[in-house]
């Protein structure tokens, strides 16, 4: 569980959200989960590019010749122009990252990059990298990835109680085909009583 100046990161991150235009708390989860994405796949990215050299062994970037779509890279650039490779090349770049083809792509497909201005992302972009310096400060750091996770999750059941909340039909189709339910099979729905 997180606490303290975790926590409080992540309630500002959730402000900014807030205050910026997006309130439903399943946009902040998903365009928040988007943009972690990104600074991961280049946080991956370069840990294996080191350890290629380490290794003496071939590395083939997923940012080969798109050097521009890293975290590292276009979040020194201004708001708008950080702001227009996100929306116009970063963005349609992870929805393609293993082809047409897959899971991943095929729930990627309908993905929208929601953040409405380029002051807006750039405020998030600068929260979320302290957050990950706050977390890569702590000895249990893919715990700590986990508590976030799911203190992001428990503000969904807030929601919740503070009025209906409806699960999106993509995220129940998603959830259907995941079952792989078959005729004569039985569910338990422990939530209705």
């Amino acid at each position: 569980m997180i606490t303290g100046e975790l926590k409080n990161k992540v309630d500002k991150i959730w402000e900014i959200f807030w205050t910026g235009g997006l309130a439903n708390p399943l946009d902040v989860i998903e365009q928040l989960t988007y943009l972690m994405f990104v600074r991961d796949l280049d946080q991956i990215d370069q840990t294996r590019q080191r350890e290629s050299l380490m290794l003496s062994i071939p590395h083939k970037s997923v940012f080969q010749g798109k050097e521009q779509l890293k975290w590292s890279i276009f979040i020194h650039k201004s708001a708008e122009d950080m702001y227009k490779i996100m929306q116009a090349e970063v963005f349609p770049f992870i929805k393609q990252l293993n082809g047409n083809s897959g899971t991943y792509a095929k729930y990627m497909a309908d993905a929208i990059f929601k953040v409405p201005t380029p002051q807006l992302l750039e405020r998030l972009v600068t929260e979320l990298d302290e957050l990950y310096t706050q977390i890569d400060k702590m000895p249990d750091k893919q715990d700590a990835r986990g508590d976030l996770y799911e203190y992001m999750l428990s503000k969904l059941a807030q929601a919740g109680t503070n009025g209906q909340f409806r699960t999106p039909r993509h995220i129940i189709r998603m959830m259907v085909e995941l079952m792989d339910l078959q005729p004569g099979d039985t569910i338990c729905d422990e939530a209705v009583a």
